[in-house]
């Protein structure tokens, strides 16, 4: 059974950093793509980033470039999102998704984690 579990969210002030981990099990991930999303209070999930398990290739939404960074520890079988230059807009659940290469959605999510940045 996959599991996706999110760790490391908190309440952080504005101009701060957090690191988010995802430990994913339960299956070999090595033609995935692992992402992080979030969602804010009345808003829709929205995409934060992305990187492709065995290249290592990386993807960013415009408002993260910059500021976020993803990476993946193959021997741990964990994604990170390492997340500098915290903005009150960042306040939101973070979560950790998988999908296989060439496919458009995401087969399998986590619970997520809370983000909170105070101004």
């Amino acid at each position: 059974q996959v599991q996706l579990v999110e760790s490391g969210g908190g309440l952080v002030q504005a101009g701060g950093s957090l690191r988010l981990s995802c430990a994913a099990s339960g299956r070999t991930f090595s033609s995935y793509f692992m992402g992080w999303f979030r969602q804010a209070p009345g808003k829709e999930r929205e995409f934060v980033a992305s990187i492709k398990w065995s290249g290592g290739s990386t993807y960013y939404a415009d408002s993260v470039k910059g500021r976020f960074t993803i990476s993946r520890d193959k021997a741990k079988n964990t994604v990170y999102l390492q997340m500098n230059s915290l903005k009150p807009e960042d306040t939101a659940v973070y979560y950790c998704g998988a999908r296989p290469s060439g496919a458009g959605q995401y087969d399998y999510w986590g619970q997520g984690t809370q983000v909170t940045v105070s101004s």
